[in-house]
């Protein structure tokens, strides 16, 4: 059988557990889909899930009364997320909720003429999945990691760290649409801050260790993609065993052994995807609704690792630090 489980959550029932719950109560019962670019629910997705489960109750949506979720496990590889796609379409639901740019591409590409709620999109302009922020135009809306401005804070963070940096690296993932985007302007804001920014792209986790020493000596920008969550562990490793400082997009990846984590709220993207989801079951279209960015950012910052890489971190940024791991 293919790795998928069907999802609905009732009352205390984890929205992440393999079972299917039925509507017990008479009236119009909304089924939406939720597709993961992982093949299994790992802590962090499971927070999020849950946190969106949580937002749609408030809003009057609660499983197993008028609402079934059906969650996909698709992996990160971009076929097999298409497939999942296709076959919440053909259950059918009402919309996808999608996670990461290239998750949201398949789940377009898939389910075409379904609503799509994106999640973190990095640049859905740039990817074009909407015609603007403001009038999306089309089948999808959703939030958007503010990916630019973040990669650019992630550049003054890392030049702040280490202030003898020269060149950086920015680790991608070659199947992601908005790298040519991102790579273009950050290029030329590293050069304001007196860095060369090399592009390192990679198709799967058997190249990541051959990136990783292209950029020794040097630091590195691990752009966010699954590929590279999945890998966190083995990519801070090679990272601190290279001496390249790293900067990252979740505290998940500091807390492996990362230096630097600088990202919008990950659950404030959950949260403000039950309101887009709210919005659309009730008769409104994707067109219509703005896109939203976040506002709050947090920046982790892990001592020991910076110590491993002989970095003494300035105080004014420790202080400016949500978290500090020592």
């Amino acid at each position: 059988m293919d790795r998928r489980t069907f999802v609905s959550v009732v009352a205390g029932t984890c929205l992440l557990e393999p079972l299917v719950v039925r509507a017990q109560q008479a009236g119009k019962v909304f089924r939406i889909g939720l597709l993961f670019p992982a093949t299994a629910p790992a802590p962090r997705l499971r927070e999020g899930a849950e946190v969106l489960i949580a937002s749609l109750r408030d809003l009057g949506w609660v499983a197993g009364k008028n609402l079934i979720v059906e969650t996909r496990y698709a992996g990160v590889n971009p076929q097999r997320q298409r497939e999942l796609a296709a076959e919440l379409k053909a259950l059918p639901v009402a919309l996808i909720i999608a996670v990461g740019t290239i998750t949201i591409r398949a789940a377009r590409d898939g389910a075409p003429g379904v609503p799509i709620v994106m999640v973190n999109a990095g640049d859905p302009v740039g990817a074009e999945f909407v015609a603007s922020l403001a009038r999306p135009g089309g089948d999808l809306t959703g939030t958007s990691a503010a990916g630019e401005e973040v990669l650019a804070k992630q550049l003054k963070l890392l030049s702040a760290a280490a202030p003898q940096l020269r060149r950086v690296g920015m680790l991608m993932n070659s199947a992601n649409p908005a790298n040519g985007f991102f790579f273009d302007a950050m290029a030329s804001r590293a050069k304001t801050l007196g860095l060369q920014l090399d592009r390192i792209e990679v198709t799967g986790e058997g190249e990541l260790d051959g990136a990783i020493m292209r950029a020794k000596g040097g630091a590195l920008v691990v752009v966010g993609d699954p590929l590279f969550n999945l890998n966190r562990e083995r990519i801070t490793a090679l990272a601190i065993r290279s001496r390249v400082p790293s900067v990252h997009d979740g505290r998940d990846y500091v807390v492996a052994g990362g230096l630097i984590s600088y990202v919008s709220s990950r659950l404030w993207h959950w949260r403000s995807a039950a309101g887009f989801v709210d919005k659309i079951l009730k008769g409104a279209k994707p067109a219509d609704i703005p896109v939203e960015q976040p506002t709050k950012f947090e920046l982790v910052i892990n001592l020991k690792t910076a110590k491993a890489l002989g970095l003494t971190i300035p105080q004014s940024l420790l202080l400016r630090a949500d978290e500090v791991i020592q």
